[in-house]
């Protein structure tokens, strides 16, 4: 087992509650967009404006199989990851994946500003959410281990929501800190 990867849609909170589980478990975090950013040198919305989403999908495969490879660590990936089956199977067999499921509607409020995801840049974003939902819904409920609704928690609170799944399942020992 090579750590925990979270999925879920644009906005879910996949990078946010990532970022906290790592510091508690003390491993190291990554974001597959930001890996992706990183060696291509520009944004995954330009990316995938000039290349397609095609291409981008094959890169984000070559990233998710590297990733969940070596030392354990938390990974929060790109909401579509899971449209390939090989990147389902790598997550499911290489890691503890958590689904972080939310809402279109809540996600729509919490990012009806956010010009950066490509895949909301249409006319009805809150469309386009319930969209995706749909045919990512099952393919997310495939891949995971575990699902949390993430409903208006906090973040911290769900981090313990993941902590508390990982503790019953006997993959992360208990912390002494409960924040």
């Amino acid at each position: 087992m090579n750590g925990v990867a979270f999925i879920g849609l644009p906005g879910s909170g996949k990078s946010t509650v990532g970022r906290q589980l790592s510091k508690r478990l003390s491993l190291p975090f990554f974001d597959s967009d930001q890996v992706i950013e990183r060696s291509l040198g520009c944004s995954v919305k330009d990316f995938f404006e000039r290349e397609g989403e095609a291409r981008f999908r094959d890169l984000e495969e070559e990233v998710i199989d590297e990733l969940t490879r070596g030392e354990a660590r938390v990974l929060s990936t790109g909401g579509g990851s899971v449209l390939r089956a090989i990147n389902r199977e790598r997550l499911r067999s290489r890691c503890k994946v958590i689904y972080l499921r939310s809402a279109p509607e809540d996600i729509y409020r919490r990012l009806r500003n956010d010009q950066t995801r490509p895949l909301l840049q249409v006319a009805d974003p809150l469309q386009r959410l319930r969209d995706l939902f749909s045919e990512r819904d099952p393919l997310y409920r495939e891949t995971a281990h575990f699902v949390i609704e993430t409903g208006r928690p906090s973040v911290s609170t769900l981090v313990n929501m993941v902590m508390m799944q990982l503790e019953l399942a006997g993959v992360a020992v208990a912390t002494v800190s409960r924040r």
